[in-house]
């Protein structure tokens, strides 16, 4: 090793961070890798996805996998995932006073319908209206949901809790869940059809 080299991240991280991108996803979504955060915890990776219909960006999202071998305060184990998704909504249903608790509940229930056992979840769902004024004032008023969570996965596998951070965002979308007995077809990364240009 030479001065300024750094160790290898420790194999538990390796391998939580490789089983980010083995979740198998719906054909509307796709996944990528994205710059994680250095300052939240030692070791830590994060992918981003978007959800389309057609070539309509539906909702959008980011999972951040944090890990410390020490812990942290209030994370109940060495592994911490950080969720995001924001996804446009009518203004009927953003008006919704139910909206927070059943927004969260797609995440729980997600979650164990993918058999992604955590502990110690926490988060807030927001409501975001959007108006236009001076030369904007003729755009679109615009509402949209946010969700942002984070919860302990109890294993080091975290396939199942990006499948269920998708179906999230999926249902963020308005697209229902898939029934439980059709499997997502899995992405293909080498078709460049699947590759998307803005």
């Amino acid at each position: 090793m030479t001065l300024g080299d750094q160790p290898p991240p420790p194999a538990a991280f390796t391998r939580a961070a490789e089983s980010l991108r083995r979740a198998e996803v719906r054909p509307e979504i796709e996944l990528e890798d994205l710059p994680a955060p250095q300052r939240l915890a030692p070791y830590s990776a994060a992918i981003g996805a978007s959800v389309y219909r057609d070539d309509d960006e539906l909702a959008v999202g980011r999972l951040i996998l944090l890990y410390d071998p020490d812990g942290q305060r209030g994370w109940e184990g060495p592994f911490r995932l950080v969720a995001y998704v924001r996804a446009d909504m009518e203004p009927e249903i953003t008006s919704d006073p139910l909206l927070g608790p059943v927004a969260w509940s797609w995440l729980t229930e997600a979650l164990d319908a993918h058999q992604a056992d955590y502990s110690a979840a926490g988060g807030t769902v927001t409501r975001a209206v959007s108006e236009g004024f001076g030369n904007k004032a003729d755009d679109p008023v615009t509402t949209e949901l946010e969700l942002r969570a984070s919860w302990s996965p109890a294993q080091e596998d975290l396939s199942g809790h990006v499948a269920a951070w998708c179906d999230l965002m999926c249902l963020a979308a308005g697209m229902p869940p898939l029934p439980p007995d059709v499997a997502a077809l899995p992405r293909r990364r080498d078709d460049p059809e699947s590759d998307r240009t803005k």
